[in-house]
Formats: C-alpha cells, sequence, structure tokens
C-alpha cells in the first residue's frame, strides 16, 4: 500500500496523517516532527516546508474509505 492522504486523522490535507498511518506512526509526532524541522533545525525553513506540504496536498491521492 503507497502513500495515501489520511481522511479522517487530518487538519488541513491529510499529508501529515497518511503519513503517520504508512509507518504506523503517532499522527501527533509527525505534525511536531514537521513543525520542529520547519522551525526550529538550521537548513530547514517554513517556506519549503509549506510548499513540499501543499504539493503533497495535491498530489497524494486520498485513501479510500
Amino acid at each position: 500500500m503507497g502513500l495515501r492522504r489520511a481522511r479522517r486523522d487530518r487538519w488541513i490535507y491529510g499529508v501529515c496523517g497518511g503519513i503517520a498511518r504508512r509507518f504506523g506512526w503517532s499522527s501527533t509526532a509527525v505534525r511536531l516532527a514537521t513543525i520542529v524541522l520547519a522551525v526550529v533545525i538550521p537548513g530547514f525553513s517554513v517556506i519549503p516546508t509549506v510548499i513540499v506540504y501543499v504539493l503533497l496536498g495535491y498530489l497524494l491521492p486520498e485513501e479510500e474509505l
């Protein structure tokens, strides 16, 4: 099963929820890791993270019910 956006575990597009479900992780942990990567860690920044998130939101298919 490939990577898909979550339908039920979503805040915006369901990207973090889909990643969490695919790898068996907590969706809260994936969301926090995304925020930490975007804001705290040098070398990453908010703008590229948002761009990648939005692109994944449009490119990844939504999971089936």
